[in-house]
């Protein structure tokens, strides 16, 4: 009867396995038909022009490169004439009181004066002695006075009315500003090549993005690989412990062991196959392609450096798009003196206007203006522009001491990541050697299953190691590039004859 049970729970045991390995195959199977049978082979450059092609990090960088350039375009004939055809549509009622009290006067004062000296030519003629002639000539006065007073008020109400339309032609001309229209050229100018460098600078973190997505996906699918290896070879263990335990030479006990670890190794392939997923679709995201596509190239170290650490950092200033950005603003600081020390000054232009009408007049001349206060305290716009450009230049500073850390961190990671690949390769003979012999002495009852499955597990781990090494090394490349304005060469170390790929 005991017997009858264990072999009931052996075949229920082989039972449940079988479904395993089953559900396993059939996922692993189906998984490798959906990333293969309608995949188009991607190579990391493709991966990196359909980005760069296609982002809308880049093409938004691209427009505000654009717009800079159009601006620096714009105001590159700046302090040329500006000429401006004028039309002025008008008309207008004016309302005055007028005093007429010195018109009075000086109305009165002519006609005496010329009635008096015809009275007195008349009355000479005539033999009329001086008193006459004075009496008549007062009589005169003032009935000329009276009269006046009469017929001309003391003041009157004038109103004006009149309606015009009077095209006009004008001319300004800057002759002296005191350096706003070069700096404000200089300005343009600058900020369009900056503008460059920011596109640069994207694109450059868009290829490092892309190296990241793109190796990691690598990375997960070796894991994936791994792991299904690791589930066969537990599979096989599995299935040699049950004949060897139906032939009598191990007990449940030793095999039970093989079991728990087979189980294990399902786990662990179905959590790495749900990273491999979720970094597939990271990637298909950056590259905004949704078709199903197969990676073919491979994790890759290269086995030796490609040049000494000193001469990156003598490069670092001339390469790196950082610290040329930084560099740019600082020259922009500068031209914001330039313009703030301009204001001060005075500026002189000539203007001139001419009337498009039959009487064809016109005007021209020069002017000047200085600003003698405005309420703005012109100095310490000057002095708080220098901050700035100071701000700017030790901000540079700094930020080269923090891309010589990068670097060096990168550098140094890279020549761990060589040294630990060189170790791995010889552990990994060693590993599988042990693998050997322990399933060796496991069927010969010499050795545990403990021992063996610690044996593969080991050998296991050192190629899970080893891809995730070359990942390490990988990032740690693209850092030292990017930092150094030089990842656009990172094609170049995929294919050298020291690069070793991890298939």
């Amino acid at each position: 009867m005991q017997n009858v049970h264990c072999l009931t729970l052996t075949l229920k045991s082989k039972k449940n396995l079988y479904v395993k390995i089953s559900q396993s195959l059939l996922f692993i199977l189906g998984f490798t038909y959906l990333q293969h049978s309608f995949a188009d082979d991607l190579s990391y450059q493709q991966a990196e022009q359909q980005t760069l092609s296609h982002s809308y990090s880049t093409q938004a960088s691209q427009n505000l490169q654009r717009a800079s350039q159009l601006n620096a375009e714009a105001v590159k004939h700046a302090g040329r004439p500006n000429i401006n055809f004028n039309v002025r549509a008008y008309a207008f009622r004016a309302e005055q009181d007028v005093p007429l009290t010195n018109i009075k006067n000086n109305i009165n004062q002519s006609v005496s004066q010329n009635l008096n000296r015809q009275i007195s030519t008349v009355g000479s003629q005539l033999g009329m002695n001086s008193d006459a002639i004075a009496q008549i000539s007062q009589i005169g006065d003032q009935n000329i006075a009276d009269g006046i007073n009469n017929l001309i008020p003391d003041q009157t109400n004038v109103v004006v009315k009149d309606h015009d339309i009077r095209p006009t032609v004008s001319v300004i001309m800057p002759l002296y500003t005191g350096g706003i229209i070069s700096a404000t050229k200089n300005l343009a100018a600058l900020q369009a090549t900056r503008g460059e460098l920011t596109v640069q600078q994207q694109q450059d973190n868009q290829r490092f993005e892309v190296i990241q997505n793109y190796f990691n996906v690598q990375l997960q699918k070796k894991l994936v690989d791994i792991a299904q290896f690791n589930v066969n070879a537990m599979q096989k263990h599995v299935s040699n412990a049950v004949k060897l335990e139906q032939q009598g030479f191990i007990s449940k006990g030793q095999r039970m062991p093989f079991e728990v670890a087979y189980n294990n190794s399902l786990r662990t392939l179905d959590a790495l196959d749900i990273q491999l997923k979720q970094s597939y679709f990271t990637l298909q995201q950056l590259l905004q392609n949704e078709q199903t596509f197969r990676l073919i190239t491979p994790l890759f170290i290269n086995s030796s450096m490609s040049q000494p650490l000193v001469n990156i950092f003598h490069q670092l200033d001339d390469k790196s798009t950082l610290l040329r950005k930084m560099q740019m603003d600082t020259q922009l600081a500068d031209q914001n003196i330039k313009l703030q020390r301009a204001s001060q000054k005075p500026s002189v232009y000539a203007f001139g206007e001419y009337v498009i009408d039959h009487k064809e007049n016109w005007v021209v001349g020069v002017a000047a203006k200085y600003n003698i206060f405005s309420g703005i305290d012109h100095k310490k716009q000057v002095q708080a522009a220098q901050l700035q450009r100071d701000a700017s230049a030790l901000a540079t500073e700094r930020a080269k001491q923090e891309l010589q850390n990068l670097i060096f961190k990168a550098y140094t990671t890279m020549e761990s990541a060589q040294h630990t690949h060189r170790l791995l390769q010889e552990n990994m003979q060693a590993a599988q050697e042990n693998l050997r012999i322990q399933t060796l002495s496991f069927k010969e009852n010499m050795g545990t299953a403990t021992q063996v499955i610690d044996a593969e597990n080991v050998y296991h781990a050192m190629q899970a190691e080893s891809a995730m090494n070359a990942y390490k090394y990988i990032l740690a490349l693209a850092a030292l590039l990017q930092a150094n304005g030089s990842i656009e060469q990172f094609p170049q170390y995929i294919n050298q004859s020291n690069t070793i790929s991890i298939h």
